[in-house]
Formats: structure tokens, sequence, C-alpha cells
């Protein structure tokens, strides 16, 4: 498939710049992949798409302060690093910008020095690989010194971190929020147990293969990049349950669906464990493991827009986009939602 097959044209005043106060009153459009009908609806009517004994997939990461600014020790010139994912020992890969005057050996400063990243090498994705050298707790300084990395579309700042954060994040390590989850509330979680609903947690640190823009004219010779997973035996054995009673599985965002599409046998059986996953998912992919998916409306041509087309079929997605963008819905990472089932 060609990458204008996943291309639609968005008023760049529809892009949310900032979340609305109340998580759970964004818009809700509601897809029937079946037969392309839309319903209209606001984001807490969800829980009236549930039946008792269904299942919600809950992505449990926790967005850390990334995005560190700094200046390069030799010339004092100023350098952004972002973090993408540890590879232990205090390595991480990042993102530089301006990545051309990042070059290996070189160190970049930030807090005075109370934090080095030092260069050590390149990546095939035009990031680089550095070693971190402090003398205090990592995870304090980066508390102190980093900012929520939120994407560059967003030109307002933001003003509560937390916002940015689902309210059901535990597990620090992402370099981005599984926006779809953004508008859950604890009251609204709340009455979708009392329906019934088990919520099952697993863990997806979102980095670069979320993100990652698709530079290929053949779709299918994109390469995602590994993010690392974790689902706990108990959260398996809910979603197995969940299926082996007939209820429906739902996937709340892209990276709860990638992580379950990546441990899930021919059967949709999950198998509990933690890895590496790079599984792209675009038309033509045959699901085993979801039934309904919560996500937010994506960008042109993205990687995202290609796993809801998989899942709905591409004509009944760019139909909905354009749906959507007639009703003046929000788009992207503060934006409104859909709910396909």
């Amino acid at each position: 498939m060609k990458l204008e097959d996943f291309d639609f044209d968005l008023p760049e005043k529809l892009i949310a710049q900032e979340p609305i106060k109340d998580r759970s009153k964004s818009r809700l459009l509601v897809l029937n992949k079946t037969t392309g009908e839309i319903e209209h609806k606001i984001f807490e009517d969800v829980v009236n798409y549930f039946e008792q004994g269904d299942c919600l997939v809950l992505n449990n990461t926790k967005v850390i302060p990334a995005r560190l600014i700094g200046y390069r020790k030799k010339t004092n010139g100023k350098i952004e690093v972002v973090l993408l994912k540890s590879i232990g020992s205090d390595i991480w890969e990042v993102l530089v910008k301006p990545g051309h005057k990042a070059r290996i050996g070189d160190e970049v400063i930030f807090g005075d020095g109370r934090l080095i990243a030092k260069i050590i090498d390149d990546t095939d994705f035009g990031g680089r690989i550095v070693k971190f050298l402090y003398s205090d707790s990592f995870e304090e300084i980066l508390n102190e010194l980093g900012q929520m990395p939120t994407p560059p579309y967003i030109k307002k700042k933001l003003q509560d971190k937390n916002r940015y954060q689902t309210v059901y994040a535990q597990v620090p390590g992402s370099a981005a929020a599984p926006t779809a989850g953004l508008h859950f509330t604890e009251e609204l979680l709340k009455k979708i147990k009392e329906k019934g609903i088990s919520i099952a947690f697993i863990t997806l640190h979102v980095g670069l293969g979320t993100f990652r823009p698709v530079k290929v004219e053949n779709i299918e010779e994109h390469k995602m990049h590994a993010e690392y997973y974790e689902i706990s035996k108990k959260t398996a054995e809910v979603i197995n349950s969940t299926r082996q009673a007939g209820r429906k599985v739902f996937a709340v965002g892209t990276t709860s669906t990638r992580t379950l599409e990546t441990v899930a046998d021919v059967n949709g059986q999950i198998k509990p464990g933690s890895g590496w996953s790079d599984i792209f998912i675009y038309p033509g992919y045959n699901f085993k493991a979801i039934d309904g998916l919560i996500t937010n409306f994506h960008l042109p041509k993205s990687t995202l827009i290609m796993l809801v087309s998989a899942f709905a079929g591409r004509e009944k997605i760019l139909n909905a986009y354009k749906e959507a963008v007639s009703e003046r819905y929000k788009f992207f990472s503060f934006g409104d939602a859909m709910l396909i089932m």
C-alpha cells in the first residue's frame, strides 16, 4: 500500500493545544466497523458500549520528564536531548537537536553539571546513544531538570504536568503519553468496574516506534522501532478468561493494541512476559486479541492511522475522519476520541 492512501486534510485549528478541564467530557465518535455507522457522543458515554463480563485493557506506563535542555561542553551551543529508551547501565537511546552538532565523544551539560550526557554512538534512525554521568539520583535529577516531551504540534506550554499523564499511570519509562487513556477519570473507571467490566493493565513504554514518521512510499518497507512491554500473569488470566467466556476485549490505545497483538497466539490467547515489540500493523493484518479499540484521532500518514485502518477498514476510517473534521472534533494528543467496535 502507498503512503498517500493514508493522507487526509486537517485544518490546523483542529489540532488541540491543551487538554479540556474535565477529561471525561471530551467528544467521542463511535464507529461501527462492520456497517460504517457513526454516532456522536461524549467520552463518559463509553461505559454504555460495554457489557458485563467485558474487559478493558489499559497501558499503565508513566511519562518521564524526558526532554532535557543543555549545552555542548566544547562550544556552549544549546542542545536538546529527548530520552527514548534505557539500554541499561545509565545508557540511553535519545533524539538530539540539532543532531549535526552532536558527535561521538561530545559531552552535553545539564543543570550546571549535575547531569552530563556523553555521546558514545549513533543509531540507525538518526538518534544517538548516550551515557549519563551524575552523582545523585538520576530519577530525582530528571524530575528537577527535565520537561514533559509534548509533541511538536502542541505549541502551548503545558501548565500542569499531570495532564500529560493518565490517572492510572504507574510504571515510569515513556517518552510520550498513551493519549487514548487521557480521557479516563477515576470516577469513570469506577462506573466501568461497577458495571461488571474487568480492567486489566499492561505496560508498553512509548518511544520512537509510536511516533516515528513513515518516510517510504511503500508502507510495507517501513520498520518499527522496538518498544519495551510487560504483561503480568494476572492480566493474561483476566483477558483469557474474558475471551473464553465469549465476552469482548477492548484495548485503550494503539499501544495496548500492539502489545496484545505482539503476545497473542493464533487463538488470541495472551502469554504473560516481557520483551520488545516492533510489530507494524497495517491493512491486511488479522487481529487476534481485541474486539474493540478506544483511540484518539491520529496524524495523516502515520503508523497509528494505518493501525486503525487495519482494524476498521481504510475507507471507513477516512470517512469517519472526514466527518470528524466536518463536525469540528479536536485532533491528536489532547484531542477527542474514537470508539471502534
